[in-house]
């Protein structure tokens, strides 16, 4: 059994990267991801993806921003520190609006930020993963998993049939930049 791990084909336009897809779909071959240095409208679901659970995310951050905001403002405002300033009342509603938002606003982006590097495993000092270096730059690259799809030479002509300028195994998921 050989290390080869994955099958890169590596194209240079997206029209012909989207009709490898098509190739190997209609032979029932699975293909592991694709790597693009730009968006491609409707490769997701061209490609099975599901959609993204960051809205979920979001909306939490948001209503831990609010119960945040809403409870430092009723703390200060009403329980610690209530003060009786012309008559009006120690919890004015209408002026906790503002800040509110805010921490709200502030909360639900910064949790998004966060969300977005752990799900995407961008912690500080990890080096770049990808699987083929030119396509940060000037290639679309679509990979197929060698070890669950077993036929390797049916693979590698359906991509160089639908236009792939090389076709390469890799023996590990992602190169290295050294």
């Amino acid at each position: 059994m050989s290390n080869t791990k994955y099958i890169v084909g590596s194209f240079a336009d997206p029209d012909e990267m989207m009709h490898g897809i098509d190739k190997l779909q209609a032979n029932n071959i699975s293909i592991y991801d694709c790597y693009t240095p730009m968006p491609i409208h409707g490769i997701e679901a061209k490609l099975g993806v599901k959609p993204s659970r960051l809205p979920i995310a979001a909306f939490c951050f948001g209503c831990l921003g609010f119960l945040l905001g809403f409870s430092l403002l009723f703390y200060t405002m009403s329980y610690d520190w209530p003060m009786n300033i012309g008559g009006k009342p120690s919890m004015p509603l209408p002026n906790f609006v503002p800040v509110t938002f805010e921490v709200t606003i502030l909360l639900c982006a910064l949790g998004m930020v966060a969300t977005f590097f752990y799900r995407n495993h961008l912690f500080p000092g990890r080096a770049p993963r990808v699987m083929d270096l030119r396509a940060t730059d000037d290639r679309f690259i679509l990979a197929v998993d060698a070890r669950e799809n077993t036929d390797h030479a049916l693979i590698d002509s359906l991509l160089k049939e639908a236009g792939a300028v090389e076709v390469k195994y890799n023996e590990r998921k992602y190169v290295s930049y050294e």
